[in-house]
């Protein structure tokens, strides 16, 4: 991948921050075997793939030595490499110095986070070429959160607004050296940015996406790695989503990507698109990667209104992470009215472009039983194949 195709208009630096001493690991984590590689050596690898220049913070004593990020695969950008500072907010200041002024975006990651795939960078940096002065990957809580003193619980927070943050983390540059002007400290850069009045986004994060800080993660990573180390056996996933019609006389019907101009559309919190997600679920399925509300949840205001092709989009990336890829999805939509016999192949071609698979649209009637019966929504089912890359 050539740095226009990584950055388009605008140049993308990363600073990949490795320069711990792995108290709680025993060790440096960075560097243990992690499959055919190091675990520092996966995380600079993924942003090789996706920014114009890499920055690579080193714990001190071995930045002299020899190619200390050397890792299979193709030549990659360019890759510099700096010795740390005491801590991490000293450390990503010391690869900030490396980065070139002309910079408009600096990505920061953490070098024990060998998981994070391509979708988690392109999401991060999108957001901040869409105007935001950073992004960050976050994981809604699936625990009940208590606020403890000691042994004893104090509190028992709202976990619907807390979100686990992780890296990368991508950022205006200028707003980037701007937070760190004054060397402060902080857990992550995305706090220092809002404590200098910028604006930080929340992008969806991947709950595969840990940090390797004991050996117990370091077993975990091994065992998740699994699906990109090994070509993982075909898999199989089947969705169902349903939707009532909206009482909105605005609102349009949209099916498998496709608008079916004068009828009445799905309430729903996205566009309601019951086909697209149905797929999307389908896919999630098969790749073990959980369902579309976990990640794109209908409490979250991001998705509101939200193109169901362009979430489906997202999720063939998922499924691509894991090393699978869609062979074919085959769906049934089951609607008194209006007829989708017409727009059948409409259909099949637009989720056929977004899967580069083939795609099969077929529909049904409910023959009057039941609230589809009675033409109060629409509902589909999708079966997704699903092969080795």
């Amino acid at each position: 991948m050539s740095g226009s195709e990584r950055s388009g208009a605008t140049s993308v630096w990363a600073v990949v921050v490795a320069a711990g001493a792995g108290e709680r690991f025993g060790g440096a984590k960075q560097f243990a075997a992690l499959g055919d590689r190091r675990v520092l050596d996966w995380s600079v690898a993924a942003a090789a793939d996706a920014c114009d220049g890499v920055v690579v913070v080193l714990p001190p004593g071995t930045g002299e030595a020899p190619d200390p990020v050397a890792s299979p695969g193709p030549t990659p950008p360019p890759t510099t490499t700096v010795t740390g500072g005491a801590t991490r907010s000293a450390s990503v200041r010391a690869g900030l110095a490396l980065v070139p002024d002309d910079a408009h975006v600096v990505v920061v990651h953490d070098g024990a986070r060998p998981l994070a795939g391509p979708a988690l960078f392109r999401a991060v940096i999108a957001a901040v070429r869409s105007g935001a002065d950073g992004a960050v990957p976050g994981v809604r809580p699936a625990d009940t959160i208590k606020r403890a003193a000691g042994s004893a619980v104090v509190d028992t927070l709202d976990r619907s607004g807390l979100v686990a943050v992780q890296t990368p983390q991508a950022f205006l540059a200028s707003a980037l050296r701007r937070a760190h002007q004054g060397e402060p400290e902080a857990t992550d850069d995305a706090a220092l940015v809002e404590a200098a009045g910028g604006r930080v986004e929340v992008v969806a994060g991947d709950p595969r996406n840990l940090k390797v800080t004991t050996p117990d993660d370091l077993a975990l990573a091994r065992t998740l790695l699994g699906g990109r180390a090994q070509a993982p056996a075909a898999r199989v996933g089947m969705g169902f989503d349903v939707h009532a019609f909206s009482d909105d006389p605005g609102r349009a019907l949209v099916l498998g990507g496709v608008t079916l101009p004068g009828e009445r559309g799905l309430a729903g919190h996205s566009d309601a698109d019951v086909v697209a997600h149905a797929v999307a679920d389908a896919l999630l399925g098969g790749a073990c990667l959980g369902d579309l509300g976990a990640h794109f949840p209908d409490s979250d205001e991001r998705w509101r209104d939200a193109d169901s092709l362009a979430l489906l989009a997202r999720v063939v990336d998922m499924v691509r992470e894991a090393g699978l890829r869609p062979a074919n999805v085959d769906c049934t939509v089951v609607l008194e009215a209006p007829r989708l016999a017409p727009h059948r192949a409409d259909l099949e071609r637009s989720l056929a472009a977004v899967l580069g698979a083939p795609v099969s649209v077929k529909a049904t009637r409910a023959e009057g039983l039941g609230a589809l019966g009675r033409g109060e929504g629409v509902a589909c089912w999708a079966v997704a194949q699903l092969q080795p890359r």
